[in-house]
């Protein structure tokens, strides 16, 4: 019996020295979901990961499962420049002709990143890589080259979704942005200076950047792992390999990385790519209204207890919130029963709004706090001026 006991106690042991180097050394197992965007008769497959993903001491399986979805993209437009001086001259026109050399189109090259978000060609990247473009080539990981069409621009996300005439593509899976915290490892991937596709590597340095002035809507990924030119629209993945956001600008006083990169949310991206696949475009709501934040000084020029809600700074003539009656100098509590903060809250919280539905704003005029109901319209296309992008 002590002989049979004993035997037991050693293949215990040993099976659960075998489970500790195996949970140690073997990346976590990943159960996958499918997320599925209709399209008339189209079905676009997105995956999306369901579990969070766990600390390792490699990430060659993370950049092995990434690689593949990271496709560099080539744009070319044409530049043309103004007619010759002497391009009247008929002297002129004997040696060269009716066509003036210099009307000539001079292709202009540009080269940036994208991430394949779907097998079925979807490949997502910034509007500012593939903006003004008359041509798009994307290059994928295992050498292939192939013409794209754009399927629709966020200019205010600098978000772009095109789309190539191949099937069965490694498609990146998505990551869970409510999961990953400050201190998280994340990796780069993309083709800065153009050298060829590239890992960086480095850590999650704050959640939610806004106020930065890049894009109109902000709520970015901060990170230290280098970022340069050319990386723009490559993917910020997580320690499994699942995307977690989009690389789009850095802070450089160089032109190269300092460690201060920024990269759009997953959140974010999914909701606007699955809106340029059904739509196009993205349609958000708007009430024509110039905000500005509270501050100290302006909460004691105007009496408030508080330096929370937004300052009216200016109303578009004619807009909803002129017909509603909001004047210059009223001050925003609450959209929809949704507090506002800062202008940055106010900005998001309206875009949700469906345009041609009616929406309650909370406002304050004179100290009198009032409600006021406003028809929501839709939010003009805009283009806006990046203070640094990389």
């Amino acid at each position: 019996m002590r002989r049979l006991w004993l035997l037991f106690a050693q293949t215990v042991t040993v099976g659960l020295a075998l489970w500790f180097i195996v949970a140690t050394l073997k990346p976590q197992w990943l159960n996958q979901s499918s997320h599925q965007i209709h399209i008339d008769n189209e079905s676009v497959s997105i995956r999306e990961s369901s579990e969070p993903t766990s600390s390792q001491s490699s990430y060659r399986l993370a950049s092995q499962h990434a690689m593949p979805s990271v496709v560099n993209i080539f744009t070319t437009k044409a530049a043309r420049q103004s007619p010759h001086p002497l391009s009247n001259d008929p002297l002129f026109r004997h040696f060269f002709g009716d066509a003036d050399p210099r009307q000539q189109d001079d292709k202009q090259f540009s080269l940036g990143s994208g991430v394949i978000v779907s097998p079925e060609g979807y490949i997502l990247t910034n509007n500012h890589v593939i903006e003004s473009a008359d041509e798009i080539e994307v290059a994928l990981a295992d050498g292939r080259k192939v013409s794209a069409k754009l399927i629709g621009t966020d200019p205010e996300t600098d978000l772009a979704v095109i789309k190539i005439g191949l099937k069965n593509l490694p498609a990146i899976t998505l990551g869970r942005l409510e999961t990953t915290k400050v201190g998280d490892v994340v990796l780069a991937i993309g083709n800065p200076f153009g050298v060829g596709q590239t890992v960086t590597m480095g850590i999650v340095s704050a959640l939610g950047r806004n106020h930065l002035g890049i894009n109109t809507f902000e709520n970015f990924i901060q990170t230290d792992a280098a970022i340069n030119p050319g990386n723009s629209g490559g993917a910020l993945v997580d320690s499994a390999g699942n995307l977690l956001g989009i690389n789009t600008a850095i802070y450089s006083r160089s032109g190269g990385s300092m460690g201060i990169g920024f990269a759009i949310p997953v959140t974010t991206v999914k909701n606007v790519m699955e809106a340029i696949i059904k739509n196009g475009q993205v349609v958000r709501g708007w009430i024509g209204v110039e905000p500005q934040d509270i501050t100290p000084e302006l909460a004691n020029s105007f009496g408030l207890a508080k330096t929370s809600g937004t300052i009216i700074a200016g109303v578009l003539k004619g807009g909803p919130a002129d017909k509603a009656g909001i004047k210059p100098g009223d001050i925003l509590i609450s959209v929809d029963e949704k507090s506002v903060t800062d202008t940055t809250s106010m900005l998001n919280v309206v875009a949700q709004l469906t345009p041609g539905e009616k929406t309650k704003l909370t406002i304050l005029r004179k100290s009198s706090e009032s409600m006021i109901e406003v028809t929501v319209g839709k939010r003009p296309r805009m283009k806006q001026a990046r203070l640094q992008e990389e």
